[in-house]
């Protein structure tokens, strides 16, 4: 345990800007995960799963963008890291429909901030919508965090799981129980994803180093945030109607 609150402590106080230390693996394991971080740290932040941030108004949650071209800012302290930010777009915009530019004039953006982990509110909330990204949020946890943003729950908290996953009630952290809880929300008829970049790895919260969640396959890739999946990227065009002849056109413009 002193060893793990010499870590936070060394993690808390890196700077947003300029070049990042190497992470060791153990490091990293023993901080769980980027998108864990910012919850284990503050209580009562005002999050849910590790990296939701909650509206107040919560019918602004679940929202999609009005628009497919998504406008963007960067802070200061993070524009030595616009490498990582124009990588997490391509992976997104590569297949499918939407696009993402820096902000002018428009009125609803996503404006990436630094903090000590990975968070984003789920869906369009309108105005200046932060995105936190943390020292250790690398590319695919910005995607993530992103495709939070564009209106996607985690994976895991599908009401169709319980085919492909056991959650281990009794390795979670005290506390970190609702993170575990199922969500209603849309699937588009689209098979469930073990390997989905939206879903959590197997020790995700856990208080012993053992698994939270068991795959009832075999599957490696469980909370990967390589890539985006073949389902990842169809449940994105499925909710901005990528394959529509109009949102067709707008792309092509």
């Amino acid at each position: 345990m002193l060893l793990l609150a010499a870590l936070l402590f060394f993690f808390l106080h890196l700077g947003g800007s300029g070049p990042i230390p190497p992470v060791h693996p153990e490091i990293l394991r023993l901080l769980h995960n980027a998108e864990t971080l910012e919850e284990l740290m503050v209580k009562d932040y005002g999050l849910r799963e590790g990296d939701i941030l909650l509206q107040k108004d919560r019918n602004a949650v679940d929202h999609k963008w009005s628009t497919l071209k998504i406008p963007y800012e960067i802070q200061p302290k993070l524009v030595a890291r616009t490498d990582e930010f124009l990588a997490a777009f391509k992976m997104i915009s590569d297949n499918t429909c939407l696009s993402f530019h820096k902000r002018t004039t428009e009125k609803d953006y996503i404006a990436f901030v630094s903090s000590r982990g990975c968070a984003s509110y789920v869906g369009a909330i309108g105005g200046k919508q932060g995105v936190h990204v943390g020292p250790t949020c690398m590319v695919g946890n910005i995607v993530h965090e992103i495709l939070h943003a564009l209106g996607f729950y985690h994976e895991h908290t599908r009401e169709d799981r319980k085919d492909y996953i056991t959650i281990v009630s009794e390795n979670i952290m005290k506390g970190r129980e609702r993170n575990f809880k199922m969500q209603t929300g849309k699937t588009f008829q689209l098979p469930y994803d073990l390997s989905s970049i939206m879903h959590y790895g197997s020790t995700f919260f856990s208080t012993n180093g053992r698994p939270t969640i068991k795959a009832k396959v075999k599957e490696k890739e469980m909370g990967q945030r390589v890539r985006m999946t073949s389902i990842d990227i169809q449940r994105v065009r499925s909710l901005y109607n990528c394959d529509s002849a109009e949102n067709q056109n707008k792309t092509s413009e």
